[in-house]
């Protein structure tokens, strides 16, 4: 399988240097590589191609700084918007293009599944389609990327608000899969009411679909089913860290700054609104501190004295992180 547009590639990396994947594997239930392109001497985009959801998503990929040997994976999950808006890590940060450069990991970022929190749904929905994530990120894509990039077969996983349930779910669903976790700015209750009335603002108000379609009515077992609070317990022997501000503004909320939304406008909707998600997500972060303290599972908290729902703090929250990522993927702490 080839590609196009690959100049200047890395003589460490026998795949950005021959435009070829390793091979042209198909995962159990039929998905596939359908083609991938070479966008510079560290970065790759595939099309994968979800049997579960009958559909072909764009998946990028930063190869490892060192790729002569096989090198472990970071899932790197984008918030709502699924990294289909700007929103996403490679547009508002500089973790993928900066900081994780010099990285011996491979770092994989699905585009897709906006508002739909990387779950498999019950039914197909009107407005936010078909929704299989679950299917994807636990039995679709990780051996299609371990086959075509010849990867060790460490993973581990992280993503913010949303995403931040996510991450917490798929390492219950697929025990053994993921390594490590890191759950920034996320809200891991789902089946209580105050979790039930978090995902319905995301997905109904704000996302449009329908959460009679993700996991049927309020009295459903699939919310408890989806629930990383009530199945905390098997989180344990996970690298694990968990972040969120208060809710208050802090260093990133200032008037046309770098993490900021543009104008007064912008910012007064990141200190009004992006403080009120903040201050839920820091009551569910705490309690599932409670929980995970309860069962006597170790992790890693990172609860700042400020700061809104926001890029600026997620950057911050990411390095923080990487020691706790670095050590569940068995690689040197730098």
């Amino acid at each position: 399988m080839t590609g196009i547009g690959a100049t200047n590639a890395s003589a460490t990396d026998p795949i950005i240097a021959s435009k070829s994947l390793l091979s042209d594997p198909r995962s159990a239930d039929g998905s596939y590589i359908s083609k991938a392109t070479y966008k510079d001497d560290r970065s790759i985009r595939l099309y994968v191609y979800s049997a579960a959801m009958d559909q072909t998503f764009p998946v990028d990929v930063q190869r490892p700084a060192d790729a002569s040997v096989p090198r472990p994976t970071l899932y790197l999950l984008n918030g709502a918007g699924g990294g289909e808006d700007d929103a996403s890590w490679q547009k508002r940060t500089d973790i993928v293009n900066g900081f994780l450069t010099d990285k011996d990991v491979n770092v994989v970022q699905p585009i897709g599944g906006k508002w739909s929190y990387y779950t498999d749904w019950i039914a197909d929905d009107p407005v936010l389609g078909r929704n299989k994530w679950k299917t994807f990120f636990t039995e679709e894509l990780p051996p299609l990327i371990d086959s075509s990039l010849g990867t060790n077969g460490i993973n581990a996983i992280a993503g913010l608000s949303t995403s931040g349930t996510a991450v917490l779910n798929l390492p219950i669903a697929k025990p053994g899969l993921y390594k490590a976790a890191a759950a920034y700015s996320g809200c891991a209750q789902t089946a209580d009411p105050v979790g039930q009335t978090y995902v319905k603002l995301a997905v109904q108000t704000w996302g449009g679909g329908d959460t009679l379609n993700m996991y049927g009515p309020d009295n459903s077992p699939e919310w408890a089913a989806n629930d990383p609070f009530i199945h905390a317990d098997e989180l344990r022997d996970l690298d694990l860290y968990l972040s969120t501000g208060n809710g208050l503004p802090g260093v990133y909320d200032t008037l046309d700054g770098q993490y900021a939304l543009a104008g007064s406008y912008g910012l007064a909707n990141q200190i009004l609104v992006g403080g009120i998600i903040e201050s839920a997500v820091n009551q569910c972060t705490h309690n599932m501190k409670n929980r995970l303290d309860s069962l006597g599972i170790p992790a890693t908290y990172n609860f700042r004295n400020s700061g809104t729902h926001s890029w600026g703090y997620w950057k911050d929250d990411f390095k923080d992180s990487w020691p706790v990522l670095a050590h569940g993927m068995g690689l040197e702490q730098d």
